[in-house]
């Protein structure tokens, strides 16, 4: 059924609000008080979400995201749309001694690289915060839990109402979720605490990383300059792991076991020199590489006197 004249004019003026918040968020456009013309809840409601998200993802990927995000709060789209959002404004301000939550969350949107999956992340990673605020008994605000309160917040509602689908819906619901985990690093994790790290991560991990850099929004250098470098430290090791894990071993696995067997060496420093000179060989070329365990048994007992066998 179309649209009435009335509904149609209604919804003209929203999108032309929508359109004017991005065009702020690329520069096009500047954030005057004059323009911020709050439209009506029921105008924001007749636009179409397709419509609404184009617009919406062209304004995150703008090079001012913040004053974008400006625009939307004082034309009243977040109240109507994004009430999640919305409702950080001023939220930690005061007695809680907390950092301004909308604040944070333009710094990161606007700190973070302009890929989308990034952007909505940013935007919304700290949503689940307004449900799990407590105070400590020493004034201390904590907010335990958010990051699974905020995903679930996302699947639930968010990513219903604004028509998310597919890969970004599960890669923003990812990003929520696991904001916090590259945080958490620091360079007493073991190699194997590293890849599990990675392994769970998967292919959502150079997201995760570049997020987590956006989340850090401390105006203290030193801190800041430690986050970021914890960060790069853990993308390194990833990087590093990944290139020993994927180096292609010269000998079989099982040859220790079978060289045990066939010259009576137990496990032992002796065993281990053994291996060391038939890799070293292989990588110097004198033996090929990666045959079957018999190859290289054979190999041995021909070399027997050499290797002291």
């Amino acid at each position: 059924m179309s649209l009435s004249t009335a509904q149609a004019v209604a919804s003209d003026r929203a999108l032309a609000s929508l359109k004017w918040a991005a065009d702020v968020a690329h520069g096009e456009a500047s954030l005057r008080e004059e323009q911020r013309e709050k439209v009506p809840a029921e105008e924001w409601q007749a636009l179409p979400v397709g419509v609404l998200r184009e617009e919406l993802d062209r304004l995150l990927l703008g090079k001012r995201p913040n004053d974008g995000l400006d625009a939307l709060l004082g034309n009243g789209f977040l109240d109507a749309w994004l009430p999640e959002v919305s409702a950080m404004v001023g939220f930690g301000d005061g007695e809680w001694r907390h950092k301004d939550v909308w604040k944070h969350t333009k710094q990161v949107v606007w700190q973070s690289v302009p890929r989308l999956n990034v952007r909505w992340g940013a935007l919304l990673h700290d949503i689940g915060k307004m449900k799990t605020r407590s105070v400590g008994e020493n004034g201390e605000v904590h907010f335990f839990g958010h990051s699974e309160a905020g995903a679930a917040m996302f699947k639930k509602r968010v990513a219903k109402r604004l028509g998310f689908e597919g890969e970004l819906r599960e890669r923003v619901h990812f990003l929520i979720l696991q904001h916090l985990r590259a945080s958490q690093y620091d360079g007493s994790w073991t190699d194997a605490a590293v890849r599990r790290f990675a392994r769970e991560m998967d292919d959502g991990l150079k997201d995760l990383l570049d997020l987590s850099r956006a989340d850090i929004t401390t105006k203290r250098p030193e801190k800041k300059k430690r986050g970021l470098r914890q960060i790069s430290e853990l993308g390194k090791r990833i990087k590093d792991l990944a290139l020993i894990d994927a180096k292609v071993a010269p000998l079989p696995k099982g040859l220790g076991t079978a060289i045990t067997e066939a010259f009576g060496i137990p496990p032992s420093k002796r065993l281990g020199d053994l291996r060391n000179e038939l890799e070293a060989r292989c990588e110097r070329g004198e033996i090929e590489s990666q045959k079957d365990i018999e190859f290289y048994l054979a190999w041995m007992r021909e070399h027997a006197a050499e290797l002291g066998l």
